[in-house]
């Protein structure tokens, strides 16, 4: 397993960096931005916010642009972070400095298999390669998404949530079943996790077209469903 840890403190870097070898990782360090941009981003990227040339956000904004690699964020600024806006930019994790070392293991475990298992939900939603709703077309090897004829930008996370919805397009799934299959039976963070990503597909694809039945769950609009409830909400 292949890390690329983006630091720019040598100090934290090579403490680092030599733990996560003791762990087991294979470990490639760069300490800016642009390094980080132009390095092989391996299994997963942890990115320092604080980069001397550029700033992380931008960083980890166009690191999921470029691929599906799962990213952690770490910042020393906690009272500024905004998780909400941390998921939106693309990244699948943070944790703030100073941080332990065991709680960074136990992190980057669990988004290596939240990632796997939703890759693996993605890939077998319906055994098959190809989901089309009319308004939606889905590329299961690809992991591409069209929505009314154009290719749609997701992230990794969004398509995986996405495929599954439409796996059983029309049907309203339990908001506990759409986290134990998209994210991780033994997810440990909040539910409104889900609804920040529902809530930035939304923005991708068509409010109208995420059904939601408050307190069950939510579902995907069929071919020529508005998407809309029988009382007129979405």
């Amino acid at each position: 397993m292949q890390l690329l840890v983006v630091e720019d403190d040598p100090s934290i870097a090579d403490a680092l960096c030599a733990g996560l070898v003791r762990e087991g990782f294979t470990v490639q360090h760069v300490a800016t931005g642009a390094a980080a941009l132009a390095a092989e981003p391996g299994d997963l990227v942890l990115l320092d916010l604080g980069l001397p040339d550029l700033d992380g956000r931008v960083v980890c904004r166009e690191l999921r642009a470029a691929s599906a690699v799962p990213i952690i964020v770490v910042t020393a600024r906690g009272d500024e972070i905004d998780r909400v806006s941390l998921l939106e930019i693309g990244a699948d994790d943070y944790v703030v400095k100073p941080f332990g070392f065991r709680e960074l293991v136990a992190r980057i475990g669990a988004v290596l298999r939240r990632t796997t298992v939703g890759a693996d939900t993605s890939a077998d939603a319906g055994k098959i390669d190809t989901i089309d709703l009319g308004w939606l077309q889905i590329d299961a090897r690809r992991r591409r998404v069209e929505v009314d004829g154009s290719e749609v930008s997701l992230t990794p996370k969004e398509y995986d949530l996405i495929a599954y919805l439409a796996s059983d397009a029309g049907a309203i799934l339990h908001r506990e079943e759409i986290i134990r299959r998209v994210w991780d039976e033994n997810w440990w963070g909040s539910t409104k996790t889900l609804d920040v990503h529902v809530a930035s597909l939304r923005k991708k694809i068509g409010a109208d077209r995420i059904r939601t039945v408050r307190g069950v769950g939510f579902g995907l609009a069929d071919d020529g469903d508005d998407g809309r409830r029988a009382d007129g909400s979405p």
